[in-house]
């Protein structure tokens, strides 16, 4: 089981093709895996400019940013694998 303290963050990916290839890979080799997405064009508490500006003038390709954490003792071979 995977929690906050023995959790190592693998890999940082704005790709949505890339992060699916990502967890087929870990998915293969039965290693266990939490994938946090975050949506870069939503408000924020700090920074609400979508809320007047839309995407305008953003680059779509960027817009969610997928992190990869895996358990500490499976970090070696996942970052071998990938």
């Amino acid at each position: 089981m995977i929690t906050l303290f023995n959790r190592k963050e693998l890999i940082i990916t704005f790709s949505m093709q890339k992060q699916s290839e990502l967890r087929q890979i870990l998915n293969d080799n039965n290693i266990d895996y939490r994938l946090k997405t975050i949506n870069r064009n939503s408000p924020s508490a700090l920074n609400d400019s979508r809320a007047r500006t839309g995407t305008l003038g953003q680059d779509l390709n960027i817009a969610y940013e997928y992190i990869f954490y895996v358990h500490k003792r499976d970090y070696d071979l996942a970052k071998t694998l990938l």
